[in-house]
């Protein structure tokens, strides 16, 4: 009952639950005090109201933001606050005593202060918002940006104005039950005392030396650097915050391009939630800064997305212009008609040239480049199951899609049914369970479904953990969750110290600058905490894996195996030459659901009942008599193209070829140009 409550009211636990049905009662109950009157019952509920009102906030509750949606947002809540301890000086017939009038004119002065102070805030944010972010662009040395303001002073600003009326409600209550008017005069002296210091310590921020300089000026020496550094290959991406994971994914790859790198993103929240890189990154959220921003030096622009604001780049006709993408799947984004707008369609191979000839879509196949799939360099070969390891076998469905077609995920009409058969397998195998982080997003029955996979695993892993046929050793778990504390405590100094977030964008632009022996063992220390985790529980525990961490590859490295549905997921696996099942959600049968999905040619295929899982599993226990591995090591050429040259050594001939195009059209452009011009003197 009480997950259902959590689930209908969309808070996070049970605690914020809690906190949410004490406020909403709250009120009321300050309500009934004061007309009661009793000066105990009201301090009791105000107290209350306070504490979880404030516990919300800083759970970034749903509900808090719903309340302010119908009127009732923070502000309206202390006002309603405030009227009733008014409401109760009158119950008590202290209409005609000195705090009754003390009380009425402080909380008036008191939201006088808040309006320059709500001010003061939203100039400050709005001065230091520079029209364009940055990092690994060096900006200190061409411009002067200030530090920003203390952080206490703008963190939660509102919450912390409005907060200050404690000193003041303290002190009338107390005066109230006193029947004498001091102790609140003192409160109301304290309260308005430092809501006007805090009024006058903003003040220097918005004059002078303090304030950054304007929007002509920092896109200027944005220009300037653009013109030293003069960049070549640029990666441009517009999106989600949820969408950030397609251009994380291309980040190691713009690290190792021959070419000069430049990432563009276009929305400040992808920027504050991007991978660290050493790649220099310019977000330009106005499409007019972008427009005539200078990039005369850039040949190559690499979509990854097929998004509106692609139309701000796609119009330069200096530079040639490519859709990458952030998955090769057979799914119907992969061959979006939108993609006839760039100058070439990259694909990892063969199979997703093939792709757009059966879509018809427009796009030439003259247009159409193989150049392997970079990212999936970090996936091992399989070996079989190592020996005294449990074999392990990895559900990763795909969410719901944008239109909640119940064929797009295998979890809502078959994920029990995969994850029940393979709990019960004999003899037994391990189950990882990584969800995509955009489940139930759309239908709350794939969240539903999720929730119950969810209780299915941590069970079988309870029940495990009490069965004596499960010995773990516990000296080495212990020591690699020791070894896992070491590494995240020295990767939060790191991270923390390592030109992270600063007090604002503006600071973060002026020294986001990376440290590369930083990066460099930040990387290292990642990967020393991928092994540590793996070793940090027995090697026959089930898992549900959610978040970044470890990564989805990480967890196809530790598998032998995987059940999962038609996306990108299972091309990438491929790569692996382990074996998979891919369930046909949508009922096709298997020769139709084959004939539409090329990835799936290799897979054992899964009806909804999830009765043909016991083939999967044959041929993880006896690689000798998998009658589908000759298939997949052909498959995987098919989808993912040759092993060699290497994938990254293709993306830069690739890169390569397609700037000397762009640069011979532009000479050409030139020379007529110019040609052009002699006839109109002669």
């Amino acid at each position: 009952m009480i997950s259902t409550a959590i689930r209908v009211a969309r808070v996070g636990s049970a605690a914020e639950l809690a906190a949410a049905v004490l406020m909403l009662a709250g009120f009321p109950a300050i309500m009934v005090a004061a007309l009661i009157p009793s000066v105990p019952a009201f301090a009791a509920a105000t107290a209350v109201t306070y504490l979880a009102d404030h516990y919300l906030h800083r759970q970034g509750s749903y509900l808090i933001n719903r309340l302010s949606k119908v009127r009732a947002g923070l502000s309206i809540r202390f006002l309603i606050r405030q009227l009733l301890l008014i409401l109760l000086l009158a119950r008590l017939d202290l209409a005609n005593n000195l705090i009754f009038y003390g009380a009425t004119a402080c909380f008036i002065a008191f939201y006088g202060l808040q309006a320059p102070h709500g001010a003061l805030v939203t100039l400050i944010r709005n001065r230091r918002r520079l029209p364009v972010a940055t990092r690994n662009v060096d900006l200190a040395s061409r411009i002067r940006i200030p530090d920003a303001p203390p952080f206490g002073l703008l963190n939660r600003s509102a919450e912390k104005m409005l907060h200050l009326d404690l000193a003041a409600v303290v002190g009338i209550l107390v005066a109230a039950s006193m029947d004498s008017a001091t102790p609140g005069f003192i409160g109301i002296g304290v309260t308005i005392g430092l809501g006007s210091l805090y009024v006058l310590a903003l003040m220097p921020y918005v004059r002078g030396k303090k304030i950054p300089p304007n929007a002509d000026k920092v896109l200027a020496k944005v220009d300037d650097w653009l013109r030293d550094y003069k960049p070549e290959t640029v990666l441009y991406f517009s999106g989600s915050k949820d969408s950030v994971y397609q251009v994380n994914m291309w980040l190691e790859t713009m690290e190792q391009l021959d070419s000069r790198p430049l990432i563009i993103l276009r929305e400040r929240v992808i920027l504050q939630s991007l991978a660290p890189t050493t790649v220099p990154v310019i977000c330009v959220p106005g499409g007019v800064h972008l427009m005539n921003m200078d990039l005369s030096s850039v040949r190559v622009a690499l979509y990854a997305a097929n998004v509106g604001k692609n139309i701000h780049l796609l119009r330069v006709p200096t530079m040639k212009h490519v859709f990458i993408g952030h998955g090769d799947s057979d799914k119907l984004a992969s061959v979006n008609p939108f993609s006839k707008a760039y100058d070439e369609v990259w694909t990892a191979g063969r199979a997703g040239r093939d792709r757009y000839a059966i879509a018809d879509v427009g796009v030439r196949d003259e247009d159409i480049v193989e150049v392997g799939r970079p990212q999936l360099a970090p996936i091992q070969d399989w070996q079989g199951v190592p020996d005294g390891r449990m074999a392990t076998v990895l559900y990763a469905p795909t969410w719901e899609g944008w239109d909640g077609d119940p064929g797009n995920t295998s979890l809502m009409l078959a994920g029990e049914n995969i994850v029940k058969k393979l709990l019960k397998a004999d003899p037994p195998v391990r189950v990882l369970y990584k969800p995509h982080p955009f489940t139930g997003t759309v239908l709350a029955k794939a969240g539903a479904a999720h929730e119950k996979v969810t209780a299915l695993i941590e069970k079988a892993a309870a029940e495990r953990a009490a069965d004596p046929r499960f010995q773990a050793d516990a000296a080495a778990v212990a020591a690699a969750k020791a070894e896992l504390a070491r590494i995240e405590a020295r990767l939060t100094v790191l991270v923390g110290s390592g030109g992270g977030e600063k007090g604002d964008e503006a600071e973060a632009t002026r020294d986001g600058v990376v440290d590369v022996a930083r990066y460099e063992e930040i990387a290292r220390l990642r990967g020393e905490w991928n092994d540590a985790y793996w070793r940090s529980f027995p090697v026959w525990e089930h898992r549900v894996i959610t978040g970044a961490e470890p990564r989805l590859y990480d967890c196809f490295n530790v598998s032998d195996a995987m059940v999962s549905d038609i996306s990108s997921v299972v091309s990438d696996f491929i790569a692996s030459g382990k074996p998979y099942a891919v369930t046909d959600s949508a009922g096709l049968g298997v020769e139709e659901f084959k004939r539409q999905n090329t990835a799936v040619r290799a897979a054992t295929i899964l009806s909804n009942k999830a009765t043909e899982l016991g083939e999967l599993l044959d041929a993880v226990r006896d690689p000798a008599g998998d009658p589908l591995a000759e298939d997949r090591v052909e498959l995987r050429q098919y989808l993912l193209g040759p092993d060699e040259p290497t994938s990254i050594e293709q993306f830069n001939t690739a890169v390569a070829n397609l700037a000397i195009k762009a640069e011979a059209r532009n000479v050409g452009q030139e020379s007529r140009a110019a040609a052009s011009a002699a006839e109109t003197v002669a």
